[in-house]
């Protein structure tokens, strides 16, 4: 008997930590997979699937400047049902906390179709933080008849909720098997190139030459005074002759707005444009801090023993703190500024975060999520 799995992702963080799972899936015997991307982020999207080599079966290709959650949504209600109805899968799959999956979820139960949780169980127990992933989370659990989840606590908190525990399955995190696949890669020559013109030697350089602070911040509940906080922040630390700051800014406007503002022209600070995967990955090797508001950083980057202060009041990934990878941090300047001077100027705080071990996964959550699946289809027959 042929297992039918609907895979269905949109955006670039959820493509990440469904690729393993695809490729996986394409390579296992008694498995017909598909993929659907909604295209949620458009230009994101594409270079992790060329990057992973997954040509999607259908693309909704949903993305519009300035559409609403509201218009996001009905998009992928009004295009990714028919799909659903056409080729019958007896798993849907989604990743995260995205409208693309919230909205995934709803449409399989509408078809009496299982629905598979990846990454499930993240929570921060706060409804607008971050808004609006806490409750699309927390609706996908509802829906969910098989629960992913990366670790221990997040196996807690379904658990907590009242999930079945013969449903949950605990897998660790497939970013960390992306992140294996794509560090092996060759090295971009833009990164070479950006490396040598600012003077970052080799990977984890810390006590010598020029020590780099790589920062992504863009989420929704940072936009206005956090942001603003952030950057001053950043200019502060720029003041220094041992640092470069190199910060990819998000195309939001509520993000380049008072970043160009505040940071353009700022010696040792370097803004580029949205990074693709790989350049990204091979950045974070290289960098001595990170500072970010990201989710997929958090889990990425202990991987390579970089301290990451988050920027944020609230995070849905508390294992990392409590290994000591990651630090909550906040979003007012002088904390940040604090924090990350005490990193760069204390070496046994340095080692402390950066010699802990990465809770999240052991690169082999794919095949988990995949055997669950064949054993659960066989129990059902």
């Amino acid at each position: 008997m042929t297992i039918k799995i609907l895979s269905v992702f949109g955006t670039r963080p959820e493509a990440v930590k469904m690729a393993p799972i695809v490729r996986l899936l394409s390579q296992t015997n008694g498995i017909e997979s598909r993929v659907c991307v909604t295209a949620q982020h458009r230009q994101m999207l594409d270079q992790v699937l060329e990057l992973f080599q997954i040509k999607p079966d259908w693309d909704l290709d949903l993305m519009r400047d300035g559409q609403t959650m509201a218009e996001v949504s009905a998009g992928i209600f009004t295009n990714l049902d028919p799909i659903l109805e056409e080729f019958k899968p007896d798993w849907v799959l989604a990743v995260g906390d995205t409208t693309t999956v919230v909205t995934t979820s709803l449409l399989a139960f509408y078809r009496r179709i299982k629905f598979g949780h990846v990454e499930a169980g993240l929570r921060t127990h706060n409804k607008w933080h971050p808004f609006p992933e806490e409750i699309n989370r927390r609706l996908a659990t509802t829906l969910a008849d098989m629960h992913f989840a990366p670790t221990t606590w997040s196996q807690g908190n379904l658990l907590h909720e009242g999930v079945d525990k013969r449903t949950i399955v605990i897998t660790g995190n497939p970013v960390i098997d992306a992140l294996r696949f794509v560090s092996e890669q060759e090295e971009p020559k833009e990164i070479k190139e950006l490396l040598e013109k600012l003077g970052i030697a080799s990977p984890l350089v810390h006590n010598d030459g020029k020590k780099l602070i790589l920062v992504t911040a863009h989420r929704r509940e940072n936009f206005g005074q956090p942001i603003e906080n952030i950057c001053h922040a950043l200019k502060e630390l720029a003041q220094r002759e041992d640092v470069e700051i190199v910060y990819p800014v998000h195309l939001n406007p509520n993000v380049q707005e008072p970043v160009n503002r505040i940071l353009k022209d700022t010696h040792h600070v370097t803004l580029l444009p949205p990074l693709d995967y790989l350049p990204l990955v091979h950045l974070m090797k290289h960098s001595t801090i990170i500072l970010t508001d990201s989710g997929g950083i958090q889990e990425e980057a202990p991987t390579f023993g970089i301290p990451v202060l988050v920027l944020r009041e609230t995070t849905e990934r508390p294992e990392g703190v409590d290994a000591g990878t990651l630090k909550l941090v906040g979003t007012e300047t002088n904390r940040i500024v604090q924090e990350a001077k005490r990193l760069l100027d204390d070496p046994i705080e340095y080692g402390k975060m950066s010699k802990a071990s990465n809770p999240y996964g052991d690169g082999h959550a794919a095949e988990r999520v995949i055997e669950t699946l064949m054993r659960a289809s066989r129990h059902a027959k």
